[in-house]
């Protein structure tokens, strides 16, 4: 069976499954629809979680960042894992004791105020819609691509999907479904890591793989030969970093504080009976998560060298087909320098920017781009976020494979997005409407406001899949930044302190929220051209500076609270049950 066809059965398999289990799985009550009916198995949870935690940016782009960034990229690797142990230990049990639906919900609730609970509703939408268009992203790459579809054709399939288990199901469908896109998601990342692996050192398993020697004859181990290859086309040595230790720091931190505060993934531990339950899951989905994220090093170094080996030096006459078929979705280009027809790969940039192809095509058959050419001698430029997408077709995998991994793909963004927009959904039905605007509404007319707010939220997202802005590539900072920067402080400080007010928890939100905007907004959106190390505050970069906006939300809520006036005792009395076991508290608590 051609590969073709190969693909198309995989995806609409797929689609058949995810479909299929909304409908069987279709919420009746707003419990349902926000949290699954609450009652959902621990290991089931894990799974699910999982799948909604390793989006497009896991699946399509860290093992690119880490294949272009070797050394540097490992801050994703140590952030986003870390995030997700500091998540599942500090917040999810209390979060889930508290008992209710949302993040804006423990809020409100927590610091006695609708003005908080409004806030971070703010937070939540910006955060959730910014990794929205990310994932569109990753969803028209891999439509384009591999269903030989318009971008913008591929993103409506794509929404289409996701409006009927998101819609359809709420929580509940979304459950199931995330289990079946964990499942193709893990199996299509680790299939060719396994193939790749035994290719290129002689042993299957990648992580023992990726320090093993390469079957080549030199005796070289992987990351040897990686650094001596890119050493000799000009690049910094694999094994090395390029950031400042600070920066290292503050970045890994971000990523990880930010993960802990990112409201889809908290969202999970609600739909778990009790709140141990909540940590058996936490445990699981590690578990499941750890099967990726402990193959992406290996993915990433073996795409590299598979890369260079049947790119660089090589006549584009003779280019493999991967090459040609990336080239035609604008994610890779070749510019001709010296007019030889070979493609030499080395340090610097080929082109300025991503390529723009004119119809007419160079001496060697190559497309032209009409992009300014800088000083340099490399002249193929390569979008990261191809690596894991096109890795198959690099080693020349098998077609079923090529298949899987477009499977893959997809239920990596959809399980994503299909998260995000019901928090999205549920922060305008719930905590708007039902907590803060309109309090005597029915639940039916709460689930059908759900609906319709998610509704709007899959217009929105799609319109950011289809016309991307400018800028959607280079603020994924923002959803970590601002995370970190606002809703992660007010969240620990409301489990784990009895004194911090509503009055200093609003302050601290709005002064990190708003820091952290500013800082990224002057570097990645008004004035990118002064993104160097030179200007950045204490040197630290528009990534890492998340750290900075939750120290300034620490510190300005805890000086408001206290010039301000104490917490009710009730809301003492709220937080000590939320912080002692079920059966262990004493008469003077109630």
């Amino acid at each position: 069976m051609e590969t073709q066809t190969l693909i198309y059965l995989f995806v609409g398999l797929s689609f058949a499954l995810y479909i299929g289990i909304a409908i069987w799985s279709r919420a009746g009550s707003t419990s349902e629809f926000y949290v699954a009916g609450g009652g959902v198995n621990p290991v089931v949870n894990g799974m699910a979680t999982a799948a909604d935690w390793m989006s497009a940016a896991s699946f399509i782009s860290m093992a690119g960042i880490i294949a272009f960034s070797g050394y540097d990229g490992s801050v994703y690797l140590m952030g986003w894992t870390g995030g997700y142990v500091m998540l599942a230990l500090l917040l999810a049990p209390y979060l889930r004791k508290f008992g209710e639906f949302t993040v804006p919900d423990f809020i409100g609730a927590r610091y006695y105020s609708k003005a908080a609970r409004v806030v971070a509703v703010v937070c939540l939408i910006f955060i959730s819609f910014t990794y929205i268009a990310g994932q569109m992203r990753g969803v028209g790459i891999v439509f384009s691509r591999f269903l030989d579809v318009d971008v913008t054709l591929g993103v409506i399939i794509g929404m289409a999907i996701v409006f009927v288990y998101a819609v359809m199901g709420g929580m509940k469908g979304i459950t199931y479904t995330q289990v079946a896109q964990y499942c193709v998601l893990i199996f299509a990342y680790l299939v060719p890591a396994f193939f790749i692996s035994f290719i290129v050192t002689g042993n299957a398993i990648p992580q023992i793989g990726l320090g093993s020697r390469v079957e080549d004859g030199s005796g070289l181990f992987v990351l040897q030969k990686l650094d001596l290859v890119l050493q000799d086309m000009g690049f910094g040595a694999y094994t090395d970093g390029s950031k400042s230790m600070i920066d290292v720091f503050c970045i890994t931190a971000a990523l990880m504080i930010g993960t802990a505060g990112l409201p889809h993934v908290i969202v999970r531990f609600f739909t778990v009976p009790k709140a141990s339950d909540a940590r058996r899951s936490a445990g699981w989905a590690l578990i499941f998560i750890a099967l990726l994220y402990t193959t992406a090093p290996a993915v990433g170094a073996f795409a590299r060298l598979n890369f260079i080996d049947t790119v660089n030096d090589k006549e584009y006459s003779e280019a493999p087909e991967w090459f040609t078929n990336w080239e035609d979705n604008g994610l890779i280009a070749f510019r001709d320098r010296n007019g030889d027809g070979v493609m030499q790969y080395r340090s610097g940039d080929a082109i300025v920017g991503a390529p723009i192809f004119l119809e007419e095509r160079g001496a060697s058959g190559e497309r032209l781009t009409e992009n300014a050419t800088p000083p340099g001698e490399n002249e193929v430029y390569v979008d990261r976020d191809i690596m894991v997408l096109a890795n198959p077709e690099i080693a020349r995998l098998p077609g079923w494979v090529i298949a899987l991994v477009a499977a893959g793909g997809l239920a990596a963004a959809l399980s994503t997005a299909a998260g995000l927009l019901l928090v999205i959904s549920a922060s305008v039905s719930h905590d708007l409407l039902k907590r803060t605007f309109r309090p005597n509404i029915t639940e039916k007319g709460e689930l059908l406001a759900a609906r319709i707010a998610a509704t709007a939220a899959i217009l929105v997202a799609g319109y950011l899949g289809v016309y991307p802005p400018g800028w959607v590539a280079q603020v994924v900072a923002f959803a970590f930044g601002l995370a970190a920067a606002s809703l992660f402080p007010a969240i620990f400080m409301g489990i784990f302190t009895k004194w911090m007010n509503r009055e200093g928890a609003i302050a601290g939100m709005v002064a990190g929220l708003g820091f952290t905007f500013l800082y990224i907004a002057w570097f990645k959106l008004w004035s990118p051209e002064s993104n160097v190390e030179a200007n950045w505050l204490f040197g630290i970069s528009p990534e890492g500076i998340g750290v900075v906006g939750m120290v300034i939300n620490f510190a300005v809520a805890i000086g408001v609270a206290k010039l301000t006036a104490p917490v009710p005792p009730d809301v003492r009395r709220l937080v000590a049950t939320i912080r002692v076991p079920k059966g262990a508290e004493t008469p003077h608590m109630h």
